[in-house]
């Protein structure tokens, strides 16, 4: 299945949660989309897993395939398999564009990496699911330190993560840490996307 180009809003609509995180989408129509949007349905245990696992998915703008390899791959970590699986969604390259402040959402800072504006530790990569490890530098190519998305994105930006930190001069930025699980995505329910999965 490919990923999904949509309107996003429409998403955050019937999910009844924002997808880009900052409200924006529920704030006029806090319901459903469509002639029946305001009719209240009680989900069932399985449909409360799939909407928590689709609330995620569509948030970091995955492909079911590459969510599900992922999920398999914090699966195999020590740890709590739901924290671990956030945590590896979080250090995502497109991700850390997007906490830096280098673009307004994800997919933004997915066409950045696609394009080529963003390297790490001084290489250009292009690759938006490549997982940044602590301690890795995330810089803008020199040539597109001046594109204009990019800086009306740094303008917008009001407060910066707290386990990553940005240099505006040198237009580079470091994932310090991973993440603790209070830092991010505080409303969804993880536990509930590993029994989906276990099930």
């Amino acid at each position: 299945m490919a990923r999904y180009t949509g309107p996003s809003w429409k998403i955050s609509r019937r999910l009844k949660y924002s997808t880009l995180e900052n409200g924006k989408e529920l704030r006029k129509r806090p319901y459903a989309p469509g002639q029946h949007g305001q009719r209240r349905r009680k989900l069932s245990e399985y449909g409360a897993q799939l909407q928590e696992k689709q609330k995620v998915r569509f948030t970091y703008g995955m492909t079911e395939k590459q969510f599900h390899k992922l999920y398999d791959r914090a699966a195999k970590l020590k740890g709590k398999t739901g924290d671990n699986f956030l945590m590896l969604l979080e250090s995502r390259l497109d991700n850390l564009v997007y906490r830096l402040g280098l673009a307004t959402t994800r997919r933004q800072a997915r066409q950045l990496v696609n394009h080529g504006h963003i390297t790490v530790n001084g290489k250009k990569l292009d690759i938006p699911s490549y997982l940044v490890k602590p301690g890795q530098v995330i810089g803008v190519k020199e040539r597109s330190r001046k594109l204009a998305i990019i800086q009306d994105a740094l303008s917008q930006l009001a407060v910066r993560k707290d386990y990553v930190n940005f240099d505006e001069s040198k237009m580079e930025g470091q994932f310090i840490r991973y993440p603790e699980r209070e830092e991010f995505l505080q409303d969804i329910n993880e536990t509930l996307i590993v029994e989906y999965y276990n099930r």
